[in-house]
Protein backbone atom coordinates (compact mmCIF):
# COMPACT_ATOMS: atom_id res chain seq x y z
CA UNK A 1 0.00 0.00 0.00
CA UNK A 2 1.19 3.32 -1.02
CA UNK A 3 1.20 6.37 1.26
CA UNK A 4 -1.26 7.57 -0.71
CA UNK A 5 -3.20 5.09 0.08
CA UNK A 6 -2.95 4.48 3.46
CA UNK A 7 -3.87 8.47 3.52
CA UNK A 8 -6.74 8.04 1.96
CA UNK A 9 -7.90 4.89 4.10
CA UNK A 10 -7.06 7.17 7.35
CA UNK A 11 -9.72 10.05 5.83
CA UNK A 12 -12.00 7.04 5.09
CA UNK A 13 -12.42 6.17 8.06
CA UNK A 14 -12.86 8.99 9.75
CA UNK A 15 -15.45 10.57 6.75
CA UNK A 16 -17.88 7.36 7.70
CA UNK A 17 -17.70 8.89 11.35
CA UNK A 18 -18.04 12.16 10.23
CA UNK A 19 -20.39 12.19 7.62
CA UNK A 20 -22.34 8.85 7.54
CA UNK A 21 -25.47 11.11 5.79
CA UNK A 22 -22.94 11.50 2.37
CA UNK A 23 -23.30 8.96 0.10
CA UNK A 24 -19.84 6.73 -0.55
CA UNK A 25 -19.50 8.87 -4.12
CA UNK A 26 -19.01 12.11 -2.15
CA UNK A 27 -16.96 10.78 0.21
CA UNK A 28 -14.58 9.73 -2.45
CA UNK A 29 -14.78 13.06 -3.91
CA UNK A 30 -13.69 14.94 -1.19
CA UNK A 31 -10.81 12.46 -0.49
CA UNK A 32 -9.47 13.52 -3.82
CA UNK A 33 -10.15 16.99 -3.41
CA UNK A 34 -8.24 16.46 -0.27
CA UNK A 35 -5.13 14.63 -1.40
CA UNK A 36 -4.81 16.91 -4.23
CA UNK A 37 -3.37 15.63 -8.19
CA UNK A 38 -0.21 14.93 -7.16
CA UNK A 39 -0.40 12.41 -4.58
CA UNK A 40 2.99 10.73 -5.72
CA UNK A 41 4.74 14.01 -3.71
CA UNK A 42 3.76 12.43 -0.33
CA UNK A 43 6.78 9.76 -1.07
CA UNK A 44 9.22 11.81 -1.15
CA UNK A 45 8.29 14.23 2.03
CA UNK A 46 10.00 14.11 5.40
CA UNK A 47 8.44 12.71 8.65
CA UNK A 48 7.76 16.37 9.88
CA UNK A 49 6.94 17.32 5.96
CA UNK A 50 4.40 14.54 5.84
CA UNK A 51 2.64 16.04 9.41
CA UNK A 52 2.33 19.76 8.36
CA UNK A 53 0.80 18.02 4.93
CA UNK A 54 -1.49 16.47 7.12
CA UNK A 55 -2.16 19.61 9.13
CA UNK A 56 -3.36 21.28 5.81
CA UNK A 57 -5.59 18.68 4.71
CA UNK A 58 -7.43 18.48 8.06
CA UNK A 59 -7.22 22.52 8.36
CA UNK A 60 -9.11 22.70 4.95
CA UNK A 61 -11.35 19.66 5.60
CA UNK A 62 -12.55 21.52 8.97
CA UNK A 63 -13.28 24.33 6.73
CA UNK A 64 -15.47 22.45 4.26
CA UNK A 65 -17.27 20.37 7.07
CA UNK A 66 -17.84 23.41 8.89
CA UNK A 67 -19.32 25.80 6.32
CA UNK A 68 -20.02 24.49 3.14
CA UNK A 69 -20.68 20.33 3.36
CA UNK A 70 -24.26 19.58 3.39
CA UNK A 71 -26.25 23.38 3.45
CA UNK A 72 -27.40 25.26 0.50
CA UNK A 73 -25.87 26.95 -2.04
CA UNK A 74 -27.36 30.12 -0.54
CA UNK A 75 -25.97 29.37 2.97
CA UNK A 76 -22.85 28.41 1.48
CA UNK A 77 -22.06 31.69 -0.07
CA UNK A 78 -23.64 33.48 2.70
CA UNK A 79 -21.13 31.93 5.13
CA UNK A 80 -18.49 32.61 3.10
CA UNK A 81 -19.04 36.15 2.96
CA UNK A 82 -19.72 36.37 6.58
CA UNK A 83 -16.23 34.54 7.40
CA UNK A 84 -13.94 36.47 4.95
CA UNK A 85 -15.91 39.82 5.92
CA UNK A 86 -14.74 39.62 9.44
CA UNK A 87 -11.58 39.69 8.47
CA UNK A 88 -11.81 42.70 6.41
CA UNK A 89 -13.19 44.46 8.61
CA UNK A 90 -9.72 43.82 11.30
CA UNK A 91 -7.89 46.30 8.99
CA UNK A 92 -8.59 50.23 10.80
CA UNK A 93 -8.38 51.61 7.06
CA UNK A 94 -11.20 49.66 6.04
CA UNK A 95 -13.07 50.13 9.11
CA UNK A 96 -12.50 53.48 7.95
CA UNK A 97 -13.64 53.38 4.74
CA UNK A 98 -17.16 51.24 5.36
CA UNK A 99 -17.86 54.11 8.44
CA UNK A 100 -17.35 57.19 6.00
CA UNK A 101 -19.03 55.43 3.01
CA UNK A 102 -22.34 56.77 1.99
CA UNK A 103 -23.83 53.22 1.65
CA UNK A 104 -22.07 51.24 3.93
CA UNK A 105 -24.93 48.99 4.37
CA UNK A 106 -23.78 47.29 1.19
CA UNK A 107 -20.10 48.38 0.09
CA UNK A 108 -18.19 45.76 2.28
CA UNK A 109 -20.15 43.02 0.48
CA UNK A 110 -20.53 44.60 -2.68
CA UNK A 111 -16.44 44.98 -2.85
CA UNK A 112 -15.68 41.48 -1.40
CA UNK A 113 -18.07 39.60 -4.34
CA UNK A 114 -15.98 41.71 -6.97
CA UNK A 115 -12.64 40.67 -5.40
CA UNK A 116 -13.82 37.15 -5.22
CA UNK A 117 -14.82 37.26 -8.69
CA UNK A 118 -11.57 38.75 -10.16
CA UNK A 119 -9.76 36.06 -7.78
CA UNK A 120 -11.95 33.26 -9.41
CA UNK A 121 -11.09 34.46 -13.09
CA UNK A 122 -7.84 35.70 -13.11
CA UNK A 123 -6.04 33.60 -9.85
CA UNK A 124 -4.02 30.70 -11.32
CA UNK A 125 -4.10 28.67 -8.36
CA UNK A 126 -7.80 29.09 -7.64
CA UNK A 127 -8.39 28.60 -11.45
CA UNK A 128 -6.34 25.19 -11.21
CA UNK A 129 -8.78 24.37 -8.20
CA UNK A 130 -11.58 24.94 -10.19
CA UNK A 131 -9.97 22.47 -12.61
CA UNK A 132 -9.45 19.68 -10.49
CA UNK A 133 -12.78 20.38 -8.66
CA UNK A 134 -14.27 19.35 -11.44
CA UNK A 135 -12.22 16.31 -11.90
CA UNK A 136 -13.12 15.03 -8.30
CA UNK A 137 -16.79 15.84 -8.70
CA UNK A 138 -19.76 16.04 -11.43
CA UNK A 139 -22.50 16.74 -8.70
CA UNK A 140 -23.34 20.77 -8.78
CA UNK A 141 -24.06 20.96 -4.54
CA UNK A 142 -20.77 18.91 -3.94
CA UNK A 143 -18.74 21.39 -6.53
CA UNK A 144 -20.25 23.99 -5.15
CA UNK A 145 -18.85 23.22 -1.61
CA UNK A 146 -15.35 22.34 -2.54
CA UNK A 147 -15.02 25.79 -4.94
CA UNK A 148 -15.96 27.32 -1.67
CA UNK A 149 -13.54 26.09 0.88
CA UNK A 150 -11.02 26.53 -1.33
CA UNK A 151 -11.46 30.10 -1.90
CA UNK A 152 -11.56 30.38 1.59
CA UNK A 153 -8.23 28.71 2.70
CA UNK A 154 -6.71 30.33 -0.11
CA UNK A 155 -8.11 33.61 0.73
CA UNK A 156 -7.44 33.37 4.74
CA UNK A 157 -3.31 32.36 3.71
CA UNK A 158 -0.75 34.48 5.43
CA UNK A 159 1.23 37.14 3.27
CA UNK A 160 3.16 39.09 6.06
CA UNK A 161 0.85 37.92 8.81
CA UNK A 162 -1.99 39.74 7.45
CA UNK A 163 -4.68 37.37 5.51
CA UNK A 164 -4.28 37.40 1.36
CA UNK A 165 -7.85 38.24 1.11
CA UNK A 166 -6.90 41.88 2.80
CA UNK A 167 -4.29 42.55 0.04
CA UNK A 168 -6.56 41.99 -2.53
CA UNK A 169 -9.65 44.02 -1.18
CA UNK A 170 -7.50 47.09 -0.40
CA UNK A 171 -5.90 46.72 -4.51
CA UNK A 172 -8.91 46.25 -5.57
CA UNK A 173 -10.37 49.82 -3.78
CA UNK A 174 -7.10 51.74 -4.56
CA UNK A 175 -7.19 50.57 -8.52
CA UNK A 176 -11.14 51.27 -8.68
CA UNK A 177 -10.66 54.60 -7.20
CA UNK A 178 -13.69 54.02 -4.17
CA UNK A 179 -12.68 56.74 -2.37
CA UNK A 180 -11.47 57.27 1.33
CA UNK A 181 -9.33 54.54 1.45
CA UNK A 182 -6.15 56.64 1.53
CA UNK A 183 -7.43 59.72 2.17
CA UNK A 184 -8.48 59.87 5.56
CA UNK A 185 -8.26 63.31 7.81
CA UNK A 186 -6.22 62.02 11.14
CA UNK A 187 -8.32 64.26 13.79
CA UNK A 188 -11.51 62.81 12.74
CA UNK A 189 -12.79 60.35 15.86
CA UNK A 190 -13.94 57.69 13.26
CA UNK A 191 -16.09 55.11 14.55
CA UNK A 192 -17.64 51.50 12.88
CA UNK A 193 -21.19 52.89 12.41
CA UNK A 194 -22.74 49.32 10.98
CA UNK A 195 -21.75 45.90 12.35
CA UNK A 196 -23.73 44.63 9.94
CA UNK A 197 -24.01 44.31 5.78
CA UNK A 198 -26.84 43.09 4.16
CA UNK A 199 -25.51 40.81 0.55
CA UNK A 200 -28.92 40.64 -0.78
CA UNK A 201 -32.18 42.29 -0.65
CA UNK A 202 -33.13 40.51 2.37
CA UNK A 203 -34.19 40.80 6.09
CA UNK A 204 -31.61 38.60 7.38
CA UNK A 205 -27.97 40.56 8.11
CA UNK A 206 -24.80 39.08 8.07
CA UNK A 207 -22.30 40.07 11.20
CA UNK A 208 -18.75 41.34 9.71
CA UNK A 209 -17.55 41.31 13.12
CA UNK A 210 -17.18 37.37 13.61
CA UNK A 211 -15.70 37.28 16.24
CA UNK A 212 -15.22 33.27 16.95
CA UNK A 213 -13.86 33.04 12.88
CA UNK A 214 -11.09 35.92 13.26
CA UNK A 215 -10.42 33.76 16.92
CA UNK A 216 -10.66 30.32 14.88
CA UNK A 217 -8.47 31.94 12.22
CA UNK A 218 -5.70 33.01 14.70
CA UNK A 219 -5.52 30.44 16.63
CA UNK A 220 -5.25 28.09 13.66
CA UNK A 221 -2.35 29.86 12.08
CA UNK A 222 -0.25 30.10 15.71
CA UNK A 223 -0.90 26.24 16.34
CA UNK A 224 0.14 25.58 12.52
CA UNK A 225 3.50 27.97 13.04
CA UNK A 226 4.08 26.77 16.50
CA UNK A 227 4.16 22.92 15.25
CA UNK A 228 6.04 23.71 12.24
CA UNK A 229 8.63 25.19 14.66
CA UNK A 230 8.52 22.05 16.95
CA UNK A 231 8.91 20.01 14.57
CA UNK A 232 11.90 21.65 12.83
CA UNK A 233 13.82 21.82 16.22
CA UNK A 234 12.80 18.60 17.02
CA UNK A 235 14.54 16.69 14.06
CA UNK A 236 17.51 18.59 14.42
CA UNK A 237 18.09 18.81 18.14
CA UNK A 238 17.51 14.34 17.45
CA UNK A 239 20.25 14.64 14.84
CA UNK A 240 22.59 16.51 17.43
CA UNK A 241 21.10 13.69 20.12
CA UNK A 242 23.02 10.68 17.74
CA UNK A 243 26.28 12.22 16.73
CA UNK A 244 27.19 13.53 20.70
CA UNK A 245 24.85 10.86 22.61
CA UNK A 246 23.98 8.11 20.66
CA UNK A 247 20.37 6.59 19.71
CA UNK A 248 19.57 5.76 23.56
CA UNK A 249 19.51 9.74 24.19
CA UNK A 250 17.51 10.24 21.08
CA UNK A 251 14.89 7.44 22.65
CA UNK A 252 14.89 9.02 25.73
CA UNK A 253 13.62 11.96 24.01
CA UNK A 254 11.16 10.19 21.76
CA UNK A 255 9.59 8.28 25.21
CA UNK A 256 9.87 11.99 27.51
CA UNK A 257 7.98 13.45 24.87
CA UNK A 258 5.00 10.78 25.42
CA UNK A 259 4.73 11.72 28.12
CA UNK A 260 6.80 8.82 30.19
CA UNK A 261 8.39 8.77 33.89
CA UNK A 262 11.71 8.97 33.78
CA UNK A 263 11.19 5.15 35.33
CA UNK A 264 8.92 3.97 32.68
CA UNK A 265 11.66 4.92 30.13
CA UNK A 266 14.54 3.14 32.59
CA UNK A 267 12.22 -0.04 31.78
CA UNK A 268 12.29 0.49 27.95
CA UNK A 269 15.61 1.29 27.75
CA UNK A 270 16.65 -1.63 29.93
CA UNK A 271 18.57 0.76 31.85
CA UNK A 272 19.28 1.58 35.73
CA UNK A 273 16.91 4.65 36.51
CA UNK A 274 19.99 6.67 38.09
CA UNK A 275 21.85 6.04 35.05
CA UNK A 276 18.77 7.55 33.02
CA UNK A 277 18.54 10.41 35.43
CA UNK A 278 22.46 10.92 34.46
CA UNK A 279 21.42 10.82 30.78
CA UNK A 280 18.64 13.62 30.99
CA UNK A 281 21.16 15.33 32.93
CA UNK A 282 23.70 14.90 29.75
CA UNK A 283 20.53 15.70 27.01
CA UNK A 284 19.77 19.10 29.37
CA UNK A 285 23.31 20.21 29.41
CA UNK A 286 24.27 19.66 25.67
CA UNK A 287 20.10 21.20 24.73
CA UNK A 288 21.00 24.46 26.67
CA UNK A 289 24.96 24.72 26.78
CA UNK A 290 25.18 23.76 22.72
CA UNK A 291 22.26 23.35 20.96
CA UNK A 292 19.59 25.86 21.87
CA UNK A 293 21.44 28.76 22.66
CA UNK A 294 22.11 28.97 18.58
CA UNK A 295 18.50 28.27 18.14
CA UNK A 296 15.34 28.18 20.11
CA UNK A 297 16.50 27.75 24.19
CA UNK A 298 13.13 27.78 25.87
CA UNK A 299 11.36 25.74 23.44
CA UNK A 300 14.10 22.98 24.30
CA UNK A 301 14.07 23.79 28.17
CA UNK A 302 10.10 23.42 27.77
CA UNK A 303 10.72 19.82 26.20
CA UNK A 304 12.81 19.00 29.08
CA UNK A 305 10.75 20.59 32.28
CA UNK A 306 13.82 23.04 32.49
CA UNK A 307 12.47 26.29 30.84
CA UNK A 308 13.43 29.74 33.09
CA UNK A 309 10.17 30.97 32.29
CA UNK A 310 7.25 27.87 33.32
CA UNK A 311 9.62 25.47 35.28
CA UNK A 312 12.33 28.05 37.19
CA UNK A 313 15.30 25.75 35.28
CA UNK A 314 13.71 22.40 37.07
CA UNK A 315 14.06 23.78 40.59
CA UNK A 316 11.74 23.49 43.78
CA UNK A 317 11.15 27.25 45.37
CA UNK A 318 13.89 26.70 47.90
CA UNK A 319 16.16 25.68 45.15
CA UNK A 320 15.35 28.26 42.81
CA UNK A 321 15.46 31.07 46.13
CA UNK A 322 18.93 29.87 46.92
CA UNK A 323 19.96 30.02 43.29
CA UNK A 324 18.72 33.64 42.80
CA UNK A 325 20.75 34.87 46.53
CA UNK A 326 23.57 33.90 44.94
CA UNK A 327 23.35 35.89 41.12
CA UNK A 328 25.02 39.12 40.77
CA UNK A 329 22.65 41.92 39.60
CA UNK A 330 23.63 41.28 36.24
CA UNK A 331 22.82 37.74 35.86
CA UNK A 332 19.61 38.82 37.52
CA UNK A 333 18.64 41.15 35.17
CA UNK A 334 19.35 38.85 32.65
CA UNK A 335 17.21 36.28 33.86
CA UNK A 336 14.59 39.05 33.74
CA UNK A 337 15.02 40.04 30.54
CA UNK A 338 14.66 36.70 29.39
CA UNK A 339 11.55 35.82 31.47
CA UNK A 340 9.99 38.49 29.54
CA UNK A 341 11.09 36.87 26.28
CA UNK A 342 13.87 39.23 25.05
CA UNK A 343 16.33 37.94 22.37
CA UNK A 344 20.22 37.71 23.79
CA UNK A 345 20.67 40.95 20.96
CA UNK A 346 17.56 42.48 23.31
CA UNK A 347 19.24 42.34 26.16
CA UNK A 348 22.62 43.01 25.47
CA UNK A 349 21.55 46.29 24.37
CA UNK A 350 19.76 47.01 27.18
CA UNK A 351 22.36 46.00 29.63
CA UNK A 352 24.62 47.95 27.42
CA UNK A 353 27.22 44.95 26.93
CA UNK A 354 28.44 42.61 23.96
CA UNK A 355 26.05 39.52 22.89
CA UNK A 356 28.55 36.84 23.28
CA UNK A 357 29.05 38.17 26.93
CA UNK A 358 25.37 37.83 27.68
CA UNK A 359 25.22 34.34 25.98
CA UNK A 360 28.12 33.42 28.37
CA UNK A 361 26.61 34.34 31.68
CA UNK A 362 23.26 32.66 30.31
CA UNK A 363 25.30 29.55 29.68
CA UNK A 364 27.06 29.70 33.53
CA UNK A 365 23.41 30.51 34.85
CA UNK A 366 22.16 27.14 33.56
CA UNK A 367 24.90 25.02 34.23
CA UNK A 368 24.93 26.45 37.72
CA UNK A 369 20.92 25.76 38.17
CA UNK A 370 22.00 22.52 36.74
CA UNK A 371 24.76 21.56 38.89
CA UNK A 372 22.35 22.88 42.18
CA UNK A 373 19.39 20.19 41.02
CA UNK A 374 21.78 17.51 40.18
CA UNK A 375 23.42 18.08 43.79
CA UNK A 376 19.95 17.95 45.38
Amino acid sequence: MTLAEELAQKWRDRLVADCPNESPATRESIIRWLLGKDVERFDSLTKSELEIAWQAMDYRYRILRQRYLGVTQERAYRNLMTRLGSLVMLRNKIRTWVALSRDRQRAVVDVLQEVIQELLNSDRYLQQQVAWIAQCTKNSRLWNALLLAATEEYCLRPIRNQPLILYRFVNYLRRSGRGGITQVPTGDLVRLVSEEVVPDDTDNPVSLLDTQAIAQYQEAQAQEEQQAARNAVKEKFETYLEEQLGPDAVRWLHLYLQGKSQEAIARALNKPVNDVYRLREKISYHAIRVFAIKLQPELVASWLETSLKEHHFGMTPAQWQQFWDTLSPMQQQILELVKEGKSFDAIASSLKTRTNQVMSEWSKLYLAAQDLRSAS
